[in-house]
């Protein structure tokens, strides 16, 4: 509440059996479907109010669109490659079509 004073706010707080706790976050990640919401160095609190925990987040975000393409590193084809006959390509198509599951893919392309 703006021009309160803050340990007014405390005090009141604690009287009607809120707790309020600061949790040092760098980064915050809101996954919602397709897209994303990213809060760099966001203000995060966790707030308990008679037993019932609760999050407040406030800080500036930028939204960014979701890939359904799995992020696939060169270990992992590596590992696919050194354990089947296939190309590094063949490989990186399969784990893309396995959803970066390398056990998954190993055991399709084994069959």
């Amino acid at each position: 509440m703006q021009g309160m004073n803050p340990r007014k706010m405390n005090q009141m707080m604690r009287k009607m059996g809120i707790q309020q706790q600061p949790i040092p976050a760098e980064k915050v990640i809101v996954i919602m479907g397709d897209k994303q919401l990213i809060f760099d160095s966001p203000d995060l609190s966790k707030v308990n109010m008679m037993g019932q925990e609760t999050f407040q987040l406030l800080g500036n975000y930028r939204e960014e669109a979701l890939s359904d393409e799995p992020e696939i590193s060169e270990d992992d084809i590596e590992t696919i490659t050194s354990q089947t006959t296939i190309s590094k390509e063949e490989a990186k198509q399969a784990l893309i079509k396995n959803k970066g599951d390398i056990a998954k893919t190993i055991l399709e392309l084994s069959e």
